[in-house]
C-alpha cells in the first residue's frame, strides 16, 4: 500500500478483532449466526427425541425446560437476528452506493456487544445451568425464587446484545438516509433497503421496552425490588405488556427483511421488474405501523376484557391486508416471467405458500374466541414455526445462495442446493404441519411428556422424523459451503444478470466498494444501464482519493469490559463489576479524546480496481 495507508493496518486475527469494514463485520455476523444455528438446532433435536414417544424420560423437568428456553432464545436472538444484520452489512451500503456505513466504529461496537451478549447467555450451561423459565422470561417464573443464575446470564446477555441491535438500527437508518448515491431517491431504493428502513425504525421503538422489562427483572433478582412480586404489590402483567410491545414487532423485525429478500430475488429470476413497487413500499410501511399496535393478541387470555380484545383482534386481522398486497405482488412479478429455477428462486417461491398458510393460521389466532381454544397448545407452535422457518429462514437461505458471490466471491453449488431445498421443505412440512393438529387434539406446548393412546403418538413421531430431515438439509448446506470455500473458483461479476446496484461492482468487492460513486438514473439502476448498452454504472465524480476509517481495537475491549461487569453482577462481586465498567469507561475516554482521521486510498490504487 502507499503512504496513504497507515501502518496500523492489521493482518490475521488482529484484522478481524479491529476491523470496522462493514463487509468483514457482515462475515462475522453470518459466521456467528451459523454457529448458533447448529447449537439451537441440536437443542431442538434433543427436545424432539424426548417427545418422539409417550412417557419418555430422556430429558424431563428442568433439563427439558432448559433446552426449550435456550432453543427459543438462540434461534430468535442469536440466529435470525445476526444473519439479517450480516446481510444488512454486506448488501445495504452497496445497494445505496456508499463506501461504508454511516458510523463504522459504532458498527463494530454493535457486533462485539452482540457477540459477547450471546456468549454470556450460552456459557450459563457451565455455571449452574441454563435459564429455564421460557424464552419469554415471564415473571414470576424468572424471579430468583423460581429459577437459578441461568436467568441472570440471560437477562444481562440480552441487554448487551440488545444494545448492539439498537446501534444497528441507528446506523443503518443514518446510512440509508444520508449516504445514498446521487440520483438514488427514496422511491428508487431497492425493496431490501426499504424494508431495512422500516425495520430500523421498529428496532428504535421496540427494543427500549424490552430493555426496561429486563432491567425490572434484573432489579428484582439482583437488588430485591418487587416490581413483579404480587405479595408486595407488584404485577407480573406489566412485564407481559412490556415484553410483547417488543415481542410482536420483533416478528416483523425478522420477517420484513425476508420480504425484502423475496422482492429482490423474484424479479431477477423472473426476468421482470417488481410488480407494484409503490404498493410494496406502502404495504411495508403499513405492516411496520400496525406491527407496533397489536401486541395484546399475545395476551387475550389474561383477562383484559372484551373491548380491549376486540380492538386488538381487529388491528391484528388488518395486517393481513398489506401482507396480501405483498403476496399478490410477488405472484404478479412471476406471472409470464422467464423463470429460472435456481436454488435461490426455489426457496423464494416456496416462501409464498408457506407464509400464506402461516398467515391464515395467524388470523385464526387473531380472533379472541379462537385464541382462547388454541392458546398454549401446539397449534401456536406450528403457526410460529411456519412464520419463522417457512418464511424467514427459507428467505435467508435464498439470500445466502443469491448474495454469496458478493460476500465470498464464490458460488454455492446449484445441484447440491436443490438437494438441500427438498430435504428442507419435506422435513419442514413433516415437522410443523402436523403440529397444527396436535393442539386441537389436546397437546399443550412447553410439556416434556404426554400419555399414549390419545391420538398423539404417531403425530409426534412424524414431527420428530421431519426434524431430523431438516437437520440433514443443514448438513448439506454446510458441506456445500465447505466445498465452495476449498474447491470453488472465483465467480464472475454479476453471475445472475441482476438488476440492483450491488451487482455493478467487479468481484471481489474492494475495501472502498466503489472507485467512483455511481450516478443512479432509474429504479433497478444496474439493469437500466445494461439496457442502455453500458457495462457499468455512470460515475458521479472523477477518480480521486477515498477516505477510509481506521481499524480500532476499542469496540472489542469495551465489549469485554461490559462482559466482565456482567459476571460481577451475576455473582455479586463488586470488584469484578467495577473492573469491567472501568475497562469500558477507559475505552470511552480514549475514543472521546483521541483524534482519528482515518486514511486515504490514492487514485493510483483505485485505477487498478476500476
Amino acid at each position: 500500500m502507499s503512504e496513504h495507508v497507515p501502518s496500523i493496518k492489521k493482518h490475521g486475527l488482529m484484522d478481524w478483532l479491529t476491523t470496522v469494514d462493514h463487509k468483514k463485520i457482515a462475515i462475522m455476523y453470518l459466521a456467528t449466526g451459523a454457529i448458533y444455528l447448529v447449537i439451537g438446532g441440536i437443542f431442538a433435536l434433543l427436545m424432539r427425541l424426548q417427545l418422539a414417544v409417550p412417557n419418555n424420560t430422556l430429558f424431563v423437568g428442568s433439563d427439558f425446560n432448559q433446552l426449550l428456553t435456550m432453543h427459543g432464545i438462540v434461534m430468535i436472538f442469536f440466529v435470525a437476528t445476526p444473519v439479517i444484520f450480516g446481510f444488512w452489512n454486506a448488501i445495504i451500503p452497496l445497494q445505496v452506493g456508499a463506501r461504508d456505513v454511516a458510523y463504522p466504529f459504532l458498527n463494530a461496537l454493535g457486533f462485539w456487544l452482540f457477540f459477547f451478549g450471546a456468549l454470556l447467555v450460552n456459557i450459563s450451561w457451565f455455571f449452574g445451568g441454563a435459564p429455564e423459565g421460557g424464552w419469554t422470561i415471564y415473571a414470576p417464573l424468572a424471579l430468583s425464587q423460581y429459577t437459578g443464575t441461568g436467568t441472570d446470564f440471560l437477562v444481562l446477555g440480552l441487554q448487551l446484545s440488545g444494545a448492539g441491535t439498537i446501534m444497528n438500527g441507528i446506523n443503518f437508518l443514518a446510512t440509508i438516509i444520508n449516504m445514498r448515491a446521487p440520483g438514488l431517491s427514496m422511491l428508487r431504493l431497492p425493496m431490501f433497503t426499504w424494508t431495512s428502513i422500516v425495520v430500523s425504525v421498529l428496532i428504535l421503538f421496540a427494543f427500549p421496552p424490552l430493555t426496561i422489562a429486563l432491567f425490572l427483572i434484573f432489579f428484582d433478582r439482583i437488588f430485591g425490588t418487587n416490581f413483579f412480586n404480587v405479595a408486595a404489590g407488584g404485577d407480573p402483567v406489566i412485564y407481559e405488556h412490556l415484553f410483547w410491545i417488543f415481542g410482536h414487532p420483533e416478528v416483523y423485525i425478522l420477517v420484513l427483511p425476508a420480504f425484502g429478500i423475496l422482492s429482490e430475488i423474484l424479479p431477477v429470476f423472473s426476468r421482470k421488474p417488481l410488480f407494484g413497487y409503490h404498493g410494496m413500499v406502502i404495504a411495508t410501511s403499513t405492516i411496520g405501523l400496525l406491527g407496533m399496535m397489536v401486541w395484546v393478541h399475545h395476551m387475550f387470555t389474561v383477562g383484559l376484557g372484551p373491548i380491549a380484545n376486540s380492538i386488538f383482534g381487529i388491528a391484528t386481522s388488518a395486517i393481513a391486508v398489506p401482507t396480501g398486497i405483498k403476496v399478490f405482488t410477488w405472484i404478479f412479478t412471476m406471472w409470464r416471467g422467464k423463470i429460472r429455477f435456481t436454488t435461490s428462486m426455489l426457496y423464494a417461491a416456496s416462501v409464498i405458500p408457506n407464509f400464506v398458510f402461516a398467515g391464515v393460521t395467524g388470523v385464526m389466532l387473531a380472533l379472541p374466541p379462537g385464541d382462547f381454544q388454541f392458546h398454549d397448545t401446539y397449534f401456536v407452535v406450528g403457526h410460529f414455526h411456519y412464520v419463522i422457518l417457512g418464511g424467514i429462514v427459507a428467505s435467508l437461505i435464498a439470500a445466502a445462495y443469491y448474495w454469496w458471490p458478493i460476500i465470498f466471491n464464490r458460488q454455492l453449488n446449484e445441484k447440491v442446493g436443490k438437494i438441500n431445498f427438498w430435504f428442507y421443505q419435506i422435513g419442514f412440512a413433516l415437522t410443523f404441519l402436523v403440529q397444527h393438529w396436535m393442539g386441537p387434539l389436546g397437546m399443550p406446548r412447553r410439556v416434556f411428556t404426554y400419555e399414549g393412546g390419545r391420538g398423539l403418538d404417531t403425530i409426534n413421531m412424524i414431527s420428530t422424523i421431519g426434524a431430523f430431515l431438516m437437520s440433514v438439509s443443514v448438513l448439506v448446506i454446510v458441506l456445500s459451503i465447505v466445498h465452495a470455500w476449498f474447491k470453488g473458483k472465483p465467480t464472475q461479476s454479476d453471475p445472475w444478470d441482476a438488476r440492483t446496484l450491488e451487482w455493478s461492482i467487479k468481484l471481489p468487492v474492494p475495501e472502498y466498494n466503489f472507485a467512483q460513486t455511481p450516478r443512479v438514473r432509474a429504479r433497478d439502476a444496474f439493469w437500466y444501464e445494461k439496457m442502455a448498452g453500458n457495462k457499468e454504472m455512470v460515475p458521479a465524480e472523477p477518480l480521486g482519493e477515498i477516505h477510509m476509517p481506521s481499524p480500532s481495537i476499542l469496540p472489542f475491549i469495551m465489549s469485554v469490559g461490559f462482559f466482565i461487569a456482567s459476571f460481577g453482577f451475576i455473582f455479586h462481586l463488586l470488584p469484578i463489576t467495577l473492573a469491567g465498567f472501568a475497562i469500558a469507561g477507559v475505552c470511552m475516554v480514549i475514543r472521546s479524546f483521541k483524534d482519528d482521521h482515518g486514511y486515504h486510498v490514492n487514485p493510483n490504487e483505485l485505477s487498478e480496481g476500476v
